[in-house]
């Protein structure tokens, strides 16, 4: 049999045979199933294997993991496969047909199979390559029989459906609610949602129970691609359970969550104007820490760390944002005629004086300003222009809805409440299925 011979040309140096046979091999190394087009024929590892040995020529297939670099191009990349530089001028050219090989970013990553001399001279052979370019779509680049480059746009088909996403509390919600299925940016939804009810400082505890409903488009391998609204929240901590529902009534601009008698849950402030903090200074006299004595601290301070996002608690008017003595950096709003709100220690602001904003709205970030030990949030509610205690302060509620405006309400609140049974029984059918199986199991060791 003939022996590999280096000084070969490259066409004879790899067998038209071992290419054609391992052409595809990328697509089945792939970790991604599309299931809108169908892949190249695929040689099977034992196969690909008797080919090799059968060969003319000693060469071993490979797969290899590139992702490109910060500062580098995707040629460049390329090339870190082992393949020439006619080679990776010639990949990268086929699949700038398909995508832009131009305007990368780091981290964008494919998989390669190359067939390589079993005495590692010279140059390795780009038998296939394959890579996501989005959520649900993917390149596959191979060779074809004449030893041509052949790109395949893959795309796998997207579905749109309504899903619940629940567990118990590990960690953060962001954490858990991540962990079950949701987004970060849908799970901020949820905080700021349950500030009206819940101090995320202190309320929530390990092992309470969410439960989360909310639209989305997902892959047919059940990749989230877009996640809608969020239909539906549900807490159950501090020994009871709250449940919110989304709702738009007829003729009104926007949706607004509400309680399950249909009470409208925006409250006037929230409790809570910065996520991921907690209370670390009460209302009420205290040694100050800079000032070393006595005095009334009129407010409540969160913890949290520089450039943590600071909200409005309520809809309102900036009546300053600026730097205001010991307090540093200070944004104060104006509710109505009655209320007003203010925020200290900012580090930097999002707002500017006379500006509106509403509930929930960016205003500044936590910091460090004025007399301050530390990052964190000064907080105060002012009545009349008294302050008063933020924890427990009796603050206006939320309107009810009645009429045919609550009768829309409860056909909405069916709707969801029938998604929620359907996830339970689907979830206790699989549970029974399963459960002959375990205990067959069991019975089995058990001898």
């Amino acid at each position: 049999m003939p022996e590999f011979d280096p000084r070969r040309s490259a066409n004879v140096r790899y067998a038209p045979r071992i290419a054609v046979s391992l052409v595809g091999l990328a697509a089945l190394g792939v970790s991604w199933k599309l299931n809108a087009a169908a892949p190249d024929p695929v040689v099977s590892a034992p196969a690909a294997a008797a080919a090799e040995a059968a060969g003319p020529a000693k060469v071993r297939a490979e797969k290899i993991k590139v992702s490109v670099r910060r500062g580098e191009t995707f040629e460049e990349a390329v090339r870190r496969l082992g393949v020439s530089a006619a080679e990776a001028d010639a990949i990268t050219g086929a699949l700038s047909q398909a995508f832009d090989t131009v305007n990368i970013k780091a981290g964008l990553a494919f998989e390669a199979a190359v067939a390589r001399p079993q005495n590692r001279r010279g140059p390795v052979r780009l038998i296939a390559l394959s890579m996501r370019t989005g959520p649900a779509s993917a390149l596959t680049l191979s060779r074809t029989f004449d030893g041509a480059l052949r790109v395949r746009e893959l795309q796998e088909q997207i579905l749109e459906e309504t899903t619940v996403a629940q567990g118990s509390m590990h960690g953060s919600l962001y954490e858990s609610a991540v962990r079950a299925g949701a987004t970060p940016a849908l799970t901020a939804e949820v905080v700021k949602l349950f500030s009206h009810k819940l101090d995320f400082s202190r309320d929530i505890h390990a092992d309470d129970q969410f439960r989360l409903v909310f639209d989305r488009k997902v892959t047919a391998s059940g990749k989230t691609v877009e996640t809608g609204e969020l239909l539906y929240a549900e807490i159950a901590a501090k020994d009871q359970t709250t449940r919110f529902y989304r709702f738009r009534a007829p003729g009104a601009s926007q949706a607004q969550f509400f309680d399950e008698a249909g009470k409208n849950i925006r409250g006037f402030l929230l409790r809570t104007p910065v996520e991921a903090a907690r209370m670390t200074s009460g209302f009420g006299m205290r040694r100050h820490p800079i000032l070393g004595y006595n005095r009334m601290h009129q407010g409540i301070d969160f913890g949290a760390g520089s450039g943590t996002p600071v909200f409005a608690a309520g809809d309102g008017t900036v009546q300053y944002a600026a730097r205001k003595g010991g307090y540093g950096n200070q944004v104060m709003i104006k509710h109505n005629g009655q209320w007003a709100t203010s925020y200290s220690h900012l580090r930097g602001f999002a707002v500017r004086s006379g500006q509106h904003v509403r509930q929930g709205q960016l205003i500044g970030y936590v910091g460090s300003t004025g007399r301050s030990t530390g990052p964190h949030l000064h907080y105060e509610i002012l009545l009349k222009g008294a302050r008063i205690n933020p924890v427990g302060a009796k603050v206006p509620q939320g309107t009810i809805l009645d009429g045919r405006e609550l009768a829309a309400f409860k056909a909405q609140k069916a709707r969801i409440d029938g998604i929620i049974q359907a996830k339970a029984e689907q979830a206790e059918t699989t549970k029974l299925a399963q459960g002959p199986a375990t205990l067959s199991g069991q019975l089995r060791a058990a001898r």
